[in-house]
């Protein structure tokens, strides 16, 4: 049976996954060149396959073998071992899930992966196949570009577009106006888009809470480990940065915009890479440009200007900085005149001593545990059930309570704990937050 839909771009073939579920892999949302602000895409010619995974986002993983660094080796074994992924500047592509019969018009949950900044893509093993479309939910994930190539910044660019960097935070914004414009033809309704993400990812969701440019593009958002603000996680000006990426281009023999368009990706990359150092990941993220993003994050939330929507913010015990990442979470909720609902996830994960790891929620949120190796048990498949269940029942309405369980109260006071023991609320100390940080060795480290 052929799964073949009709967008305003044209029609596009998808294949089903099981369950139910058709997939739509590899949708060409944008096109953009070399430091250029992407372009949507609006039509194509003939029948469009969809049913193979598009191209990466240029990176690291392009140029080294991950799996032989010991830094890497981690994440590589949970979410990348045995699979095979294509890096290239071009790879704006957005992957769409839908019910088989999709009826009447879903709730979308558009999900921005993290990594950084510099790494990743829509794709990896726990994003591979979501189960809410057997909840009553459309799923679709995003690449967009990354490091030098998502985030750099130089003078010269700014003279030629107005404003310079957040290429990539520019690319996430055409595929929320690329699924604006399409999604009904997969069941979608437009008027009811989630935003969800994770690390960097909800650090973007963040920036479009705040960004004039993204207004009316979605109407509810999750973060998970890392939204919220602080005044020690902050965007600074891109004029900070032209003299570190200037240097970086003279390095590899550049001056001039043309040179450096001409540049051979791997040897961008390699050259900031060997430019490493205390200031060089927040080179390669979000700035101040002026027009996406207008101003700091404490700054704009202590004005109000963030969207006045409903909002679930979250973190887990074993998280990166757990403490700062719980309480960015917990004030966010508190700031809030929307309902916004605090979780903090504590399952320590089976097969490791790693407890619950930056990113292990994942799994859970997006139902993909047939995909990890780990010896999940019983109950890890029935916390994931209500994860994904309350997850798509924020994403229909706004309220992520069930008909059967805990109820989930707003406002930031208490979080809902997601773990070892029945779901219910609770406050986590920060004491207990920091003696987990101390007891159990974080991935990747």
């Amino acid at each position: 049976m052929e799964y073949i839909v009709n967008t305003k771009c044209g029609a596009v073939r998808g294949t089903k996954v099981g369950n139910g579920v058709v997939a739509y892999k590899g949708i060409r949302y944008a096109t953009a060149g070399r430091f250029e602000y992407p372009t949507e895409v609006t039509s194509w010619q003939g029948v469009y396959d969809a049913t193979h995974y598009g191209a990466c986002a240029f990176q690291m993983r392009g140029v080294m073998n991950e799996q032989k660094l010991p830094q890497k080796a981690f994440y590589y074994n949970e979410f990348r071992r045995g699979e095979t992924y294509t890096y290239s500047e071009d790879c704006l592509f957005l992957n769409v899930f839908t019910p088989e019969h999709a009826e009447g018009k879903l709730p979308v949950i558009v999900y921005i992966h993290g990594g950084s900044f510099t790494g990743g893509c829509a794709h990896e093993k726990h994003f591979d196949y979501p189960i809410w479309p057997t909840k009553g939910a459309i799923g679709v994930t995003i690449n967009y570009r990354l490091g030098p190539f998502g985030f750099a910044v130089l003078p010269e660019l700014k003279e030629e577009a107005g404003h310079t960097g957040n290429y990539g935070l520019y690319d996430q914004l055409t595929a929320l106006w690329w699924v604006k414009h399409n999604i009904e033809a997969f069941g979608g309704d437009a008027n009811n888009v989630t935003i969800m993400g994770q690390s960097a990812g909800a650090m973007s969701v963040l920036y479009h809470c705040f960004s004039p440019l993204s207004k009316g593009l979605f109407h509810k958002a999750v973060m998970s480990s890392g939204g919220g603000v602080s005044n020690m996680v902050k965007v600074g000006e891109a004029s900070k940065r032209f003299d570190f990426w200037k240097n970086i281009f003279e390095q590899c023999g550049a001056t001039t915009l043309q040179q450096i368009r001409q540049l051979p990706a791997e040897k961008i990359v390699e050259v900031w890479l060997k430019n490493s150092s205390a200031s060089f990941r927040s080179a390669c993220a979000p700035c101040i440009d002026g027009n996406m993003i207008v101003d700091t994050e404490p700054r704009m939330l202590a004005q109000g200007k963030q969207l006045k929507i409903p909002y679930m913010v979250g973190t887990t015990s074993h998280d990166v900085v757990a403490p700062l990442f719980f309480g960015m979470a917990k004030k966010w909720c508190k700031k809030q005149t929307t309902p916004a609902y605090l979780w903090f996830f504590e399952r320590h994960l089976p097969g490791d001593n790693h407890g619950a790891w930056h990113s292990s929620d994942l799994w859970y949120w997006f139902g993909t545990l047939g995909n990890c190796w780990r010896p999940f048990e019983q109950k890890d498949r029935e916390l994931s059930d209500e994860m994904a269940s309350r997850l798509v029942a924020f994403a229909q309405s706004g309220n992520p309570n069930l008909p059967n369980g805990a109820r989930w109260q707003s406002g930031g006071k208490q979080a809902l704990v997601l773990g070892d023991k029945p779901t219910a609320m609770g406050n986590p100390s920060k004491l207990k937050l920091w003696k987990t940080m101390l007891t159990v060795k974080a991935p990747g480290e």
